[in-house]
């Protein structure tokens, strides 16, 4: 088995929490238990915001960064290691 670099599984992980979580609000689900009463317009529409940036925020990380996950990225990797090319 391949071993994945830490930081492509944190941002896989971050990733796939992120859109379960979309996934939820978008289906009227409330990943956190509250109800309607116990929160009052602002902060509903807060923590509508935090969760659509943090989804943002980690898709774009994960978009933009190089993650080693198919076996051709695997070889990218150990040749661009083997030339000191990398971290």
């Amino acid at each position: 088995m391949k071993k994945f670099d830490k930081g492509t599984v944190i941002r896989t992980v971050l990733l796939l929490i992120a859109l379960i979580n979309q996934t939820m609000l978008m289906f009227g689900k409330s990943p956190l238990d509250i109800t309607e009463d116990q929160v009052n317009q602002l902060a509903d529409a807060l923590y509508t915001a935090g969760s659509l940036l943090f989804t943002i925020g980690t898709t774009a990380a994960a978009w933009f960064k190089n993650n080693y996950v198919t076996t051709k990225g695997h070889n990218q990797k150990a040749v661009l290691k083997q030339h000191n090319l990398s971290k």
